[in-house]
């Protein structure tokens, strides 16, 4: 997939703007404040329909505007060119995919889109949900028959933990039956999404960290030596005491480690960075292996997350890539020297003006 025309209505400071951005690799400077991150928030709301810089989008709503826009010409794998638009204001989201409403999901299919920022490395230190997501965003853009099991078992654990909380056993084992049946799928799902994610992101680390010392390893939510509908069973009292499901694939998670020691005590911020780096950039490419749906690449402020040595690397690895990369940093001169480089598109942000040079 390639953005071949971005258009974005009252994102924050970028009242209106309108770039034809390249196929290939996308730098937009400008100063703190200037609207840099704004356009990628534009992008990442158009692919994920949320923004990552508040848990409510419509703040992303410019000042005394009433709603939002962010719309896209896009070209398929197969050649196709499709539009895409979201609208979103204080009370709904409006998506439309070639004139036709749609839901998120469509959306997400349509502009797969993978965002390396400033708090990216909480992927290693932050709580497991985010690390689940992680994993679920992978899986969801090559099956499309994981998402509505996913929404399965999510509906059973809900029910669950609603009898548990109102302590109706009776009804229980209905609900077991199904989150048994559907986790165990979501489980299966995962383990091999893992084994296929392992390899390419231990060439990510040893390209990015020069260590081949590093280990993935995936955590279930439950002791899967024993079935889960047993463990369920046994941890029963317990869920009735404090009112929700102990075990389960909501529960999962995975951990990074890095010669036999988790990583996140053992490296440093720098080193983490980069390991971050290596599992998003092998999520990318796994991704675009195996998916007919190539990903949209966003790295917001660049020159904060990796060194001159570092940055060099990267440009190098995404022009090789083959998918659609934007960039953000304060100078031009944080991306090095381009010159090797052929398909690529400049932009200046300044006051919410977009420009290309």
């Amino acid at each position: 997939m390639t953005l071949l025309k971005l258009d974005v209505l009252s994102v924050r400071n970028i009242h209106s703007a309108s770039i034809s951005p390249s196929p290939a690799i996308n730098l937009i400077t400008g100063a703190n404040a200037s609207g840099k991150s704004s356009l990628l928030e534009a992008i990442f709301i158009l692919g994920r329909s949320r923004s990552f810089r508040t848990t409510h989008t419509k703040q992303a709503i410019s000042f005394d505007q009433p709603q939002l826009t962010v719309s896209a010409q896009n070209r398929q794998h197969s050649g196709s060119v499709s539009t895409l638009g979201i609208q979103i204001d204080n009370k709904q989201c409006q998506i439309r995919i070639d004139q036709e409403d749609r839901q998120k999901a469509d959306l997400a299919y349509a502009l797969p889109v993978q965002l390396i920022h400033p708090k990216s490395y909480r992927l290693l230190d932050s709580g497991p949900q985010i690390r689940r997501e992680f994993l679920d965003w992978g899986i969801f853009n090559q099956h499309k028959n994981f998402l509505p099991c996913w929404r399965k078992f999510n509906k059973a654990l809900q029910q669950r933990n609603a009898l548990l909380k109102t302590r109706q056993i009776k009804q229980l084992p209905a609900w077991d039956k199904e989150l048994v049946e559907y986790g165990q799928v979501i489980n299966d799902f995962r383990l091999a999404y893992v084994a296929s994610l392992q390899p390419v992101f231990l060439e990510m680390a040893s390209h990015f960290l020069n260590k081949d010392d590093v280990d993935l390893r995936f955590l279930p939510g439950w002791d899967d030596k024993q079935a889960l509908d047993l463990i369920l069973k046994n941890d029963l009292d317990r869920d009735m005491r404090y009112g929700f499901t102990h075990s389960g694939p909501h529960r999962a998670d995975f951990q990074t480690y890095q010669n036999k020691r988790l990583a996140k005590d053992y490296l440093s911020r720098g080193q983490q960075k980069l390991l971050v780096l290596a599992l998003l950039l092998a999520q990318v490419t796994l991704l675009n292996r195996e998916s007919p749906y190539s990903c949209c690449i966003l790295i917001d402020d660049l020159a904060s997350e990796l060194d001159t040595e570092n940055r060099a690397k990267l440009i190098k690895y995404l022009v090789g890539l083959s998918c659609q990369v934007f960039i953000s940093s304060t100078d031009v001169a944080d991306f090095g020297d381009m010159s090797s480089i052929e398909n690529y598109k400049w932009f200046h942000v300044e006051h919410g003006e977009v420009k290309q040079l």
